[in-house]
């Protein structure tokens, strides 16, 4: 791995950003991508996308897209004591919430926080059964003493709190702990495609960037697909791996390359669009393995909009998704940097119509 792709990983990674507050994270990106695209276009709702013009008549439209939000939190009310109840921003396992570090974001500037401990004593009833835990039993303190000096520092309802956590590369150098993987492994590799392709003619116009809210239902792809009007999209997402117990018969794998969605809750990739991505891959000796998931990504709400639009997803799995530490494999990313560049290079008039045809 190159050191410029690692800062690049460090960079959004750390950065801050949960649904409805990806501020921070589009404008690396409006930063990053102006000197590559010949236009950045920012949607209704937030989301931004590079716009490289094909020269080629007739040329397909196709979308790649991330998305910007990581999980996080909104404080929803501030107690006398001056410590915060808070709805969440995307899915939480509630046992992984407590006793960690944040960042209170508000008007006046960025506070640390931490996520309150419900200690196993009160979680046990009389007869020592552990009860359930809901994120509503967990207070976020910022160390405040009291409601009036919280609002003193400009804490208010619908501020954000989101995950602090330092980006490392681990003992053996091949995978790198991080918050946020899911999905600044997207925003990544669509900086990262973009610079490789930066003076190359594509047979395609390509639309690449990021959306917003994807974490809570989708709901940023809606009106970024509906303003772009793709022929194609792509999903750049991160799913969650689930290899700790070495089962081949589960999906998600660390290291077996990038992962070709062919299902989920949301939508089915269409035959014509497998066959184009599997071919692509073959072609170019590009490591991948097939993955079902629970859950769904921008894809889902994207191929029913307009007209209908084919999608699929080019993913990466990660461990620990959804949490303050989460472990992904270099080589995975390589392998999904690869697939984005190719499908951008290759994805003309006439591979559009085969999708066509085949779907």
């Amino acid at each position: 791995m190159e050191d410029k792709t690692f800062d690049l990983i460090k960079k959004l990674t750390e950065a801050q950003g949960t649904s409805g507050f990806e501020q921070r994270i589009r404008e690396i990106m409006r930063k990053e991508m102006t000197p590559l695209v010949d236009e950045v276009v920012q949607d209704g709702l937030g989301g931004i996308f590079g716009i490289r013009k094909s020269k080629v008549e007739n040329a397909p439209k196709i979308m790649l897209a991330a998305h910007m939000d990581e999980v996080g939190f909104m404080v929803a009310s501030i107690s006398k004591q001056g410590l915060f109840r808070v709805v969440p921003l995307g899915g939480w396992n509630p046992y992984v919430v407590s006793a960690q570090r944040f960042t209170l974001q508000t008007a006046k500037g960025d506070y640390p926080c931490v996520s309150s401990s419900v200690p196993p004593h009160l979680l046990r009833d009389k007869d020592g059964k552990n009860n359930k835990l809901d994120i509503a039993d967990i207070l976020f303190d910022a160390g405040f003493d009291s409601k009036e000096e919280a609002e003193s520092f400009g804490v208010r309802p619908g501020d954000a709190i989101v995950p602090s956590v330092e980006t490392v590369k681990m003992a053996n150098g091949k995978k790198i702990l991080s918050k946020a993987w899911d999905n600044r492994y997207g925003t990544t590799v669509v900086l990262e495609a973009l610079k490789e392709l930066h003076g190359e003619e594509l047979p395609n116009t390509l639309i690449a960037g990021a959306n917003v809210q994807e974490e809570v239902g989708l709901r940023g792809a809606k009106g970024a697909v509906h303003q772009f009007n793709p022929d194609l999209f792509f999903a750049v997402d991160c799913s969650p791996a689930d290899d700790l117990t070495g089962d081949e018969t589960k999906f998600g794998h660390l290291g077996e390359g990038f992962l070709l969605r062919i299902q989920d809750p949301g939508m089915i990739t269409l035959k014509g669009m497998r066959e184009f991505l599997l071919d692509t891959a073959a072609t170019h000796n590009i490591p991948y393995q097939y993955f079902v998931s629970k859950g769904g990504t921008d894809a889902g709400a994207a191929h029913q909009m307009n007209n209908g639009v084919p999608s699929a997803v080019i993913g990466v799995c990660a461990r620990y998704i959804h949490t303050h530490q989460t472990v992904f494999h270099i080589d995975d990313y390589a392998a999904a940097k690869e697939m984005v560049i190719q499908v951008a290079r290759t994805l003309d008039r006439s591979a559009f119509e085969t999708i066509m045809k085949n779907n």
